[in-house]
This record gives structure tokens, C-alpha cells and sequence, in this order.
């Protein structure tokens, strides 16, 4: 599968950009990876030509091939053979046969990305036999360029390829960079997890307005305005967060007294024992996924018996 068409007429291609004469191998081209490429494309930043996606699905390739014009494989070893950098983008429990497919076969000289959950820094290494890794961990919103990565590097990433690996997160949002891999299970509990409890927030506004008697479109459409518009507030205050809710907060008011019920259920203790929760299964998810991995990689150089015949 394959043959590039090159980028959408009209698009300029930023040819100032650290990325313009890169080659980028997508392993997985599911929504994450979709969401990378899209925004990637969209700032015409690469040609879609010097981008290879390979995936299990052959009509998920299609979709793609379709949709941005790029070149397409079901072959991982066909996808990274010309890769500077390399995008992992599967679900933790394909990890493994990715492993098999790539191990030591990637450009010793090509930065390897990984957006996988849990898998961390030493199990990717290991089962790539591949030294220079960015790991990140993205959120939901990235589907939308509105996400927020964080992502730390190996000592063997070099500055070009960290300004290559920022580029490469910066298409799915905002992006930051941390110098202890550990920040990643918490940004995890964070970022990453914090649209779930997002969600449940607006999914209860919604609700409560239901059943105060508002329809449920238009509670939907004073909900996400309402957290969006926050959000932006937020964004360009410098206020503190406190600050900001004393704003809104009259003495004796509608929002003192929801505020009241809140603190009076604990809501500060509960999303900090959710968060705390999160962080910690984190943590468990990357030392069962590199036990997993590590298991795998055993079998796989284990050397098999053999069978005599009767």
C-alpha cells in the first residue's frame, strides 16, 4: 500500500521547520496517531510524502492513506526503514509484537516517540534495543489540538531531536517538558486523566440542570460553555485559582452556598484521593507492563526443544 501524493494544494510548506526535510514512521494510526498527523499537516510543517503509517487494520490505513495522503503499510519494518523519527502510537498490549517486529532494526541515528501508556523509558529500550527515546504522555483533548503532552528524554536524545520531539507534541496542543521520568505518573493522574474527571463534572451540571427542568440540549450547551469559558478566564489570569472563585463568590450568595454543600461532601479530599489514586495505579501499570514486556522477551529468545521423531 502506498504511493505519496505530495501536500493539498495551496499549502506552503514551512521549509524553516526542524521537521521540513524529516522522515516520520507512525507505528499505529489510530485516533492518536490521526491526531498527530493531522496537526502536523495542518501547521505544513512536513510533506505528507516523508510520512509512513503501518497498522494492523488494513481499513484503517485506507482511511488515512485517504485522508492526508501519506504512504501506508501493514509491514512495521517497511514503515521505519526510512523513519528519522519514529512514532509509537499502539495500545500497551500490542507493545510487545511491535517489539518483535522493530527490535534493532530501527536507524541507529532516528529518535524514537512513544505515546504508549506505561510503558516506560527502560522497557522501551530495551525491547527497541534503541537508546534515544522521548516518552510523553498526552490527554484526550490532543484529538482536537487542544491537548496537553508531557514528555522527558533520554541523555542520548540530542538537542535537534528534543526540538524535533517538542514540534512533533506541540501538534497535539501544549506540550511540557520534565526532566524525571517519574513526573510522568503524575502528570498521568493530572493531565492525562484529569478530562475523565472533567467529564463527570459536566456530566452532573448536566443533570442537576435536567432536573431543575431544563431541557437536556440546552443544559449541554450551558455546561461546555460554562467550562469553557472558565478555562480561557483561567488561562489569561494571572489570578489564583482562589482568587478567581472569590470573584464569582458573593457573601451569602448562590455560589457561597453550592460552594458550602461542596465543601461540606469533602469535594476537596475526594479529587485529591482520586488523583492520589490515579498516580499510584500509574505507577502499578508501568512496573505490570515492563514485567509483561520483559516475559515476552524471554520467551521470545528462549530457544525451542526439539521434537524426536517416533
Amino acid at each position: 500500500m502506498g504511493g505519496a501524493i505530495h501536500a493539498r494544494k495551496g499549502a506552503t510548506l514551512r521549509k524553516s521547520h526542524v521537521l521540513h526535510d524529516l522522515h516520520l514512521a507512525f507505528i499505529g494510526a489510530g485516533a492518536m496517531g490521526e491526531a498527530m498527523i493531522g496537526g502536523l499537516l495542518s501547521r505544513h510543517q512536513l510533506d505528507p510524502a516523508h510520512i509512513t503509517a503501518s497498522d494492523r487494520h488494513r481499513e484503517r490505513l485506507h482511511e488515512v492513506q485517504n485522508k492526508f495522503h501519506i504512504h501506508t503499510t501493514l509491514d512495521n519494518r517497511t514503515a521505519v526503514r526510512k523513519g528519522q523519527v519514529v512514532v509509537l502510537a499502539v495500545k500497551p498490549q500490542v507493545l510487545p509484537a511491535v517489539f518483535d517486529d522493530l527490535r534493532g532494526k530501527i536507524r541507529k541515528d532516528a529518535l524514537v516517540l512513544s505515546i504508549v501508556a506505561g510503558a516506560t523509558i527502560d522497557s522501551l529500550s530495551a525491547g527497541l534495543q534503541h537508546r534515544s527515546i522521548v516518552r510523553t504522555m498526552p490527554n484526550t483533548p490532543a484529538q482536537v489540538g487542544e491537548g496537553m503532552t508531557v514528555w522527558t528524554a533520554t541523555p542520548e536524545v540530542s538537542d535537534s531531536q528534543r526540538e524535533q520531539a517538542r514540534a512533533v507534541v506541540e501538534a497535539l496542543g501544549h506540550q511540557l517538558h520534565v526532566d524525571d521520568e517519574r513526573f510522568l505518573d503524575v502528570s498521568t493522574a493530572i493531565s492525562g486523566s484529569g478530562p475523565s474527571y472533567v467529564f463527570l463534572l459536566m456530566e452532573a451540571l448536566m443533570d442537576a440542570a435536567v432536573h431543575l427542568g431544563l431541557s437536556r440540549a440546552d443544559s449541554r450547551e450551558l455546561v461546555v460553555q460554562t467550562i469553557r469559558g472558565s478555562a480561557i478566564f483561567a488561562e489569561r489570569s494571572t489570578a489564583h485559582f482562589a482568587e478567581m472563585r472569590n470573584m464569582v463568590t458573593s457573601p451569602g450568595g448562590t455560589s457561597a452556598e453550592a460552594l458550602y454543600q461542596l465543601e461540606k461532601g469533602a469535594f476537596r479530599t475526594v479529587v485529591s484521593k482520586a488523583v492520589l489514586a490515579a498516580y499510584q495505579r500509574s505507577v502499578e501499570l508501568g512496573r505490570l507492563n515492563a514485567e509483561l514486556l520483559e516475559k515476552s522477551q524471554r520467551s521470545a529468545t528462549k530457544p525451542r526443544k526439539k521434537t524426536r521423531r517416533s
